[in-house]
């Protein structure tokens, strides 16, 4: 009889088809959108927030409570409202009559997974509640700091268009963010599909053909292996020469930071899991630059005067810079 030789998968391997399986498993749903879903993904397995941004109705919160609803964590949503108060979102000190003292009541901010629903539309002080709980994963109120559960992870929505009502999120916030996902209008034939599969179902019902296949301890190991990718000493000079370029480059007011330059570091190994490699290519890198970069960068007037668009720049930045081999 002969051998039969089992060869061993790698843990990338797996991984990928893991994250096949949630592809698909998406794809029930989500009509067409695969950059979104893959950049969905990267955030999962960077442990990054999510800014997703798009004109109403082309399933920016559809999105996100399909990614919700594939792990087994808990959900919460937030609509941020020009009057939403701080202690609406973390919560806030309540007087018990009975024990004559103060207890905390946890916030909707206390989740697995948060949507924020047109973050745009609260003002600075409701926004700064995000500050600490998006870095630090913990909120700290009346002295007491209270720790978040693992996994943390927030999904925001905003719409480019409609400027009544809103508000410019601080600078500060936005670099909180690791990726700003741009969300566009479907093709024709995505959108034909979309009408003869939906047509007549509710969002609650389309969420119903997506099965939970993750839970919150795959996800920790996933990113563990993630941190393990390999990447070349060429390629991090590389994503720390585009960064840099963003601080020296006589269009851009504002550059990146160094959390810009971790970012893109996380993102270009995750992109390499999504694509079945434990190692980095420079192609990874350029993939991920403008979903890191574009929301960090601010052009000067004059450039914003002249059209020109934060990925335009990127683009020319990346095209200036030498590629390592």
């Amino acid at each position: 009889m002969e051998d039969i030789l089992f060869q061993e998968t790698s843990p990338v391997a797996e991984l990928n088809q893991k994250l096949q399986i949630i592809r698909a498993e998406i794809g029930k749903v989500i009509v067409g959108q695969q950059q979104v879903v893959d950049l969905l993904l990267t955030g999962l397995l960077c442990d990054g927030h999510l800014l997703l941004e798009g004109v109403p109705g082309v399933a920016k919160t559809l999105a996100s409570k399909l990614l919700a609803h594939i792990i087994d964590v808990n959900f919460s949503r937030l609509q941020f409202t020009p009057d939403l108060m701080p202690g609406d979102v973390i919560g806030t000190a309540v007087f018990n009559p009975k024990e004559g003292n103060f207890y905390f009541k946890a916030g909707p901010i206390f989740s697995n997974i948060v949507l924020i629903d047109e973050i745009n539309r609260a003002p600075a002080k409701t926004q700064s509640a995000l500050f600490e709980v998006m870095e630090e994963r913990q909120v700290t109120v009346d002295g007491f700091t209270h720790k978040m559960e693992y996994p943390f992870l927030v999904l925001a929505t905003q719409n480019p268009i409609e400027q009544e009502g809103t508000y410019r999120l601080p600078e500060a916030q936005l670099d909180r963010f690791l990726f700003k996902i741009e969300i566009g209008y479907p093709t024709l034939e995505e959108e034909i599909t979309i009408l003869t599969q939906q047509q007549g179902k509710t969002q609650q019902e389309l969420l119903q053909h997506a099965h939970k296949i993750i839970s919150a301890q795959e996800i920790a190991g996933y990113r563990a292996l993630v941190q393990q990718i390999n990447i070349d000493a060429k390629l991090i000079a590389y994503i720390a020469t585009i960064v840099n370029e963003t601080r020296n480059n006589a269009a851009l007011y504002l550059g990146a930071s160094t959390r810009a330059s971790l970012a893109l570091l996380k993102a270009a190994k995750a992109t390499a899991a999504l694509n079945g490699r434990d190692f980095v290519i420079p192609e990874d890198v350029q993939a991920m630059a403008p979903h890191v970069l574009r929301h960090r960068i601010m052009l000067t007037p004059e450039k914003e005067m002249e059209g020109v668009a934060p990925d335009q720049l990127i683009d020319s930045i990346l095209k200036s810079i030498e590629v390592p081999r």
